[in-house]
């Protein structure tokens, strides 16, 4: 993991931060930085879900319940991912929430969380679980925040759900598994994440692996870096640090195979 703090390192400004945890090990394998407190822009979409299944396992709210005035942001790509939805005024929540987090759409967001009793109320449970995340219904607020190792926390929670109870967490991994997050030599079956980012911020959470072959969670942060609309640098440093991580993952399984 060392080879992925020396390619961090290079961005020159700016802070950075990332925390890794395999699933092999059950154990963090690579923290730099963990406690940073990053804007988490779309990311933040995760713990509404995250939220929206809570409620749902204590009785308050059902999958098939019926999201009613639903619109979609026009700026982001759910007329490519869900052509099928583009007239619904209405969508049961297992699929608001999956299109919320396929698509980072935030008019969806609202939408669900109205129906679930408002940003208060979300946030308020969002804190019982992690007091260092902070939701707001404008993604691009700076107030809409979270430490790095909550992030991952939650992430962890998310993926041990679905293990141990799929049905109950399936809209939240569809969701990571069907958006459209590429990255040139990391295979798309192997990379199921979750971006955010403003002018001068970069987060990304998600799971690296094959779901069913220990796979690497991990959170991803930097903050005040250069205007990433002139300067592509530190975006490049951290889609190679991606694939670097990607080949942690590859060697991990290897080493893990040959022991079998």
């Amino acid at each position: 993991m060392q080879k992925i703090l020396q390619k961090l390192s290079e961005i020159e400004s700016g802070e950075i931060g990332i925390i890794v945890y395999s699933q092999l090990k059950q154990e963090i394998v690579c923290s730099f930085n963990k406690e940073l407190s990053v804007p988490l822009a779309s990311a933040s979409k995760v713990a509404i879900a995250f939220c929206i299944v809570k409620l749902i396992k204590e009785g308050h709210y059902k999958w098939d319940d019926i999201v009613e005035n639903i619109s979609f942001n026009p700026e982001e790509d759910s007329n490519i991912i869900y052509p099928h939805f583009q007239n619904r005024e209405t969508l049961a929540l297992r699929d608001a929430v999956e299109v919320m987090i396929t698509c980072h759409d935030s008019f969806v967001a609202n939408r669900i969380v109205q129906f679930c009793g408002g940003w208060e109320k979300i946030n308020i449970k969002i804190k019982s679980y992690f007091e260092n995340i902070n939701i707001t219904q404008n993604p691009r607020d700076l107030d809409n925040n979270g430490n790095l190792n909550q992030v991952l926390e939650l992430l962890c929670f998310i993926f041990e759900g679905y293990k141990n109870n799929p049905e109950l967490w399936i809209p939240i991994i569809n969701g990571l598994v069907r958006q459209r997050g590429a990255i040139e030599g990391i295979p798309t079956q192997s990379l199921n994440h979750m971006t955010g980012g403003l002018d001068n911020v970069v987060v990304d959470i998600g799971i690296i692996g094959e779901f069913s072959h220990n796979p690497l969670l991990y959170a991803l942060g930097a903050k005040d870096l250069p205007n990433r609309n002139k300067n592509k640098l530190a975006d490049k440093k951290i889609v190679d640090t991606m694939i670097i991580l990607y080949s942690e993952y590859l060697n991990q399984e290897d080493k893990f195979i040959s022991k079998l």
